[in-house]
């Protein structure tokens, strides 16, 4: 019996910029999928998680089927047919999965799960000879294609490496970064506000599509490969959305670097002042709290009351896609259980979670 583990990601910066070759700054966290595994050798994979029904996935297998989007069994099935387009090894395998990841808690679980199933394959089969930015590669084509998620690298990339990473998308540099908030004295943490994902496909599809928009004007398919300087030099109605969003990704795409260099100084009241205008550009300029599709205003509420509890003491934005979902918060640690206690009483006892960089969970 072998064991795997796989971390869920945090994403520290670059909010709607990954999908427009833009920079990112993220981290693996110390909370994910552990699982317990045996190879089967008959080219079927059967896995029993904790709370889920059972799957089994015969790998002799390896279209995409539509009705599958969505699952895990999507998720298996993708890594297999990621591993044969590399000319890699896979095979059959019982495992037994247990997670840290509650639902909701915006850490990316889909990508926790499928670096997890590219990790079995490849120690089982490969002798660990992938390196965990071929991993990332495997796990983020069996979301595009077999899960039926368009997502970047971002979320890969950190269960990949395991670590905080910083990523240029449009030069391909990826750097691991050295991280802790804790030698700071500070505290990061989610709070899930309890909205629904439910029906918003449109609202975040809109997101790159109205920044593409904005790229053809220039002559490109995307907002990385425009000159920041000509985009702002130009006249723009600011109240047309697709150009509020494409401020919103050129000043992002600026912040990601500082943010990492005020990480990496160990700098916590410069990170948390670009934190919040990170937050602020969210709001304001990329408009992913609150949509017509649903008018849930859960986001709206969380983010309103982590102003009101930590201005002037810490930091708070929308985390990942946004419309629904959670609140990111980063604060001095003798703050933080007051902050956690007043969360949880708008949302429900634990909802607001400690989160740790960095895979830590040995």
């Amino acid at each position: 019996m072998k064991k795997f583990f796989s971390p869920g990601r945090t994403e520290l910066a670059g909010n709607h910029t990954d999908h427009q070759k833009g920079r990112i700054l993220a981290s693996a966290v110390d909370k994910g999928l552990h699982a317990a595994v045996m190879p089967n050798y008959e080219n079927i994979v059967r896995i029993k998680s904790e709370g889920f029904p059972d799957i089994e996935v015969k790998l002799t297998d390896l279209d995409v089927h539509p009705e599958e989007f969505g699952s895990s069994k999507a998720l298996v099935r993708g890594v297999a047919c990621a591993m044969f387009d590399l000319s890699a090894s896979f095979g059959g395998f019982d495992a037994v999965i247990s997670s840290t990841l509650s639902s909701g808690s915006g850490l990316s679980s889909s990508a926790a799960y499928s670096v997890l199933i590219a990790r079995i394959f490849n120690e089982l089969f490969n002798n660990g000879e992938l390196e965990p930015v071929a991993i990332a590669r495997v796990a983020q084509q069996a979301e595009n294609l077999h899960f039926g998620k368009p997502c970047g690298l971002m979320d890969q990339l950190a269960c990949a490496l395991g670590r905080a990473v910083y990523v240029d998308f449009l030069t391909n540099e990826i750097v691991p970064v050295n991280a802790d908030f804790s030698r700071m004295g500070l505290t990061l943490c989610l709070t899930d506000t309890g909205g629904s994902h439910a029906g918003l496909d449109t609202s975040y599809a809109r997101i790159p599509a109205d920044m593409r928009l904005v790229a053809s004007f220039f002559g490109k398919e995307l907002l990385g490969e425009v000159d920041p300087e000509e985009f702002r030099s130009r006249r723009w109605d600011t109240a047309d959305r697709p150009v509020r969003r494409a401020k919103h990704f050129f000043d992002e795409n600026d912040r990601v670097p500082a943010m990492r260099d005020a990480l990496i100084a160990g700098n916590g009241e410069e990170y948390m002042r670009l934190m919040n205008e990170s937050g602020r550009s969210s709001e304001r300029y990329l408009n992913n709290i609150v949509t017509s599709a649903t008018n849930d205003r859960k986001l709206e509420r969380g983010l309103e009351l982590s102003e009101k509890l930590l201005q002037g003491k810490g930091a708070w934005r929308v985390h990942g896609g946004g419309f629904a979902g959670c609140v990111q918060s980063l604060m001095p640690t003798d703050y933080f259980p007051f902050y956690k206690a007043e969360m949880e009483k708008e949302f429900g006892a634990g909802k607001c979670t400690e989160l740790k960089l960095g895979d830590r969970h040995d």
